[in-house]
């Protein structure tokens, strides 16, 4: 295994699978805050520290299996290329601050990319598990085990009335962020997102874009999380989100079938011209690709363009962002050029996809 393996396919492996209610819930995340007792915490430690930690990591779980999970292999920041973080940020292995900010950073990733461990970001360890579709539950019985399994060998920085110490306020006690991906185009069409967006956040959730705080909503994607941590159990945090993710599933549903009933043309025509810019431009940006890409998403799932996989829409949502673009290009691109490949790459992928069938 080398970092070729996780930059070369944007698809990881997790991701070739369909969860429950994979048509709305793209991917639901499990995420554990955890500091190391003994040794300043990431944003205030010494280079030398962070190596320590690093080299602790390295000594106790690289190569090392957890369940049917591995082997781990351990990639360190300072060893890699710009783009080739920016391109595991792009699969959503890494945080942007890990990629940009840190210092002697890392990431141990599982075999299969479904369990990524950052290692000095703003805490020591950030333990990150994926699942596609709606999976929250799944997703917390393998952080926990993951949890467990690294406490073995080190120690957490622990307080018997704070819960886990973070560098962050609003991680201390569980540590836990939950949260899921979710394509919300018909809430979006009917602009009805924006008056549950400010209910979400009544109920001490957070909606952001796609790569998560401070990032744009591409696509019609957002990530749902919690914001409390304190105070509150492990499942009766994934349970608070669970609930308002059924509703949102709901909510959206209904939009849809609105969409459907009350302007069927209008929807197919957006639909179809979507699909034929994408299958003829020369030249796209990033932003109205993943709208257009969004459009055709939407038209498979209610069925009104066939002959095309739901999953080929996911890769493509990924494929081309920035970082992969220029490590296929195998160059720096200027703007211009990466708006050129990333047409020509779309035109050629869809083209595959069509053929096939």
């Amino acid at each position: 295994m080398s970092l070729e393996k996780f930059i070369s396919e944007a698809i990881s492996p997790w991701m070739k699978n369909e969860g429950y209610e994979s048509e709305i819930v793209l991917s639901s995340r499990i995420r554990l805050a955890r500091n190391l007792k003994d040794y300043s915490f990431p944003i205030i430690s010494t280079t030398d520290e962070a190596h320590l930690v690093v080299k602790q990591v390295k000594e106790h779980f690289e190569g090392k299996d957890y369940d049917r999970y591995g082997p781990f292999e351990l990639l360190e920041m300072d060893e890699m290329k710009p783009n080739e973080k920016r391109i595991l940020v792009e699969k959503h292995l890494i945080s942007p601050q890990l990629a940009d900010e840190s210092k002697k950073g890392a990431v141990l990733l599982s075999s299969d990319e479904a369990i990524s461990i950052m290692v000095n970001e703003e805490d020591h360890l950030r333990i990150q598990c994926l699942f596609p579709g709606f999976q929250l539950n799944e997703g917390l019985v393998l952080a926990s085990g993951i949890d467990d399994w690294i406490e073995e060998k080190l120690h957490y920085a622990f307080d018997e009335k704070k819960g886990y110490l973070t560098s962050c306020p609003t991680n201390v006690g569980t540590g836990l962020r939950a949260s899921v991906m979710m394509h919300l185009p018909a809430l979006v069409l009917t602009k009805q997102l924006n008056k549950i967006l400010p209910a979400i956040n009544q109920l001490g959730l957070v909606v952001r874009g796609i790569y998560g705080e401070g990032s744009e909503a591409l696509g019609n994607l957002f990530q749902i999380s919690n914001q409390i941590t304190l105070g509150k159990s492990e499942q009766d945090i994934v349970e608070d989100l669970r609930g308002v993710v059924l509703q949102l599933i709901h909510q959206e549903r209904a939009a849809r079938e609105l969409l459907l009933q009350s302007s069927k043309l209008q929807l197919e025509d957006r639909i179809y011209r979507s699909y034929g810019v994408l299958a003829y431009a020369r030249t796209i940006d990033t932003k109205e690709a993943s709208q257009m890409l969004s459009d055709v998403r939407l038209g498979i799932d209610l069925k009104i363009l066939t002959g095309i996989s739901a999953i080929i829409l996911n890769e493509l949502m990924i494929l081309t962002q920035p970082g992969f673009l220029q490590q296929y290009a195998g160059d720096i691109l200027s703007a211009d050029k990466r708006d050129e490949r990333r047409a020509k790459l779309i035109r050629e992928r869809l083209k595959l996809e069509i053929d096939k069938n």
